[in-house]
């Protein structure tokens, strides 16, 4: 396995992707992707198809997902590669994460309604092809229709992320339980898109400690999501704790993405990239 472009980070309308897994699947491959990983919110639905379809189009497929935890109060997202879908562990942890999201959904919708925006769970409603996944990206397309605001962004910088009106807690998994399910299930955990999360240099520190010492294995250097300095930081911090270094476009659909599926700068050359450490 010697991929020239690999992409381990996107969704499909499993969870809050905007095209189905066989989509997306076929637009990876026609970017030139060579070894593709799906993952899904807390759901591992779209693995099946996505890999029939994948292997169709010539490309290499990985198992994916996106688990949903929270660290010290703050919500961040560790990516599994690699693992067995079937797994028990993995499958019912991930089925307790998503029981609670209708319910938490519900009280966005009054939340909302309080504030003067009625009917908003219902809306978002009709952007879910999956019930059991309803997420806030549901709830900012929904906003962004009615024209509370131009962009999703907008949506979620006013509306939809803590202390602002709409948004609504739900128990995530700890750190711990998510890469206990990943690596119980033989896969790899790697953080997703680090640069996002609100934290200084040495809470991050201290979370990526604490993540190597529970068994994580590897950081997203290159994501969507990260600038230029980003990589330089994130490469150094692999270099620094032994990660290796995955590669994500985080790609949701055309019109909501910061990159395409496949069109990311390639990962610096000398980190170790994480298709090593899948069979």
């Amino acid at each position: 396995m010697n991929p020239a472009n690999f992409d381990f980070h996107c969704h499909s309308s499993v969870s809050d992707g905007l095209l189905p897994p066989a989509e997306v699947a076929r637009r990876a491959a026609a970017n030139g992707v060579d070894l593709w990983a799906l993952t899904d919110h807390d759901d591992l639905g779209g693995l099946d198809i996505a890999r029939e379809t994948a292997e169709a189009a010539g490309m290499r497929f990985v198992s994916g997902v996106e688990i949903s935890i929270e660290w010290n109060n703050l919500p961040i997202h560790i990516v599994g590669l690699g693992f067995d879908q079937h797994h028990p562990d993995l499958t019912g942890g991930l089925a307790a994460l998503r029981s609670g999201r209708l319910e938490r959904a519900r009280r966005m919708g009054e939340a909302l309604a309080a504030i003067g925006i009625p009917g908003v769970f219902e809306g978002a409603m009709g952007y879910v092809t999956n019930p059991n996944l309803i997420s806030r990206a549901h709830f900012a397309r929904y906003l962004v229709s009615i024209g509370i605001a131009r962009e999703m962004s907008g949506v979620f910088q006013h509306y939809l992320t803590p202390g602002k009106p709409g948004y609504v807690d739900h128990r995530w998994a700890g750190l711990a339980e998510a890469v206990a399910w990943i690596t119980a299930a033989g896969g790899v955990a790697v953080v997703a898109h680090p640069g996002r999360y609100k934290m200084s240099g040495g809470d991050m520190r201290k979370f990526l400690d604490e993540f190597k010492d529970l068994g994580g294995r590897a950081i997203e250097v290159t994501s969507g999501s990260h600038s230029p300095d980003h990589v330089l930081h994130f490469a150094r911090l692999a270099r620094h704790y032994g990660f290796h270094a995955s590669r994500g476009s985080d790609f949701h659909g055309p019109e909501e993405s910061y990159v395409d599926l496949g069109r990311l700068p390639q990962l610096p050359q000398d980190l170790k990239p994480v298709w090593r450490l899948i069979d």
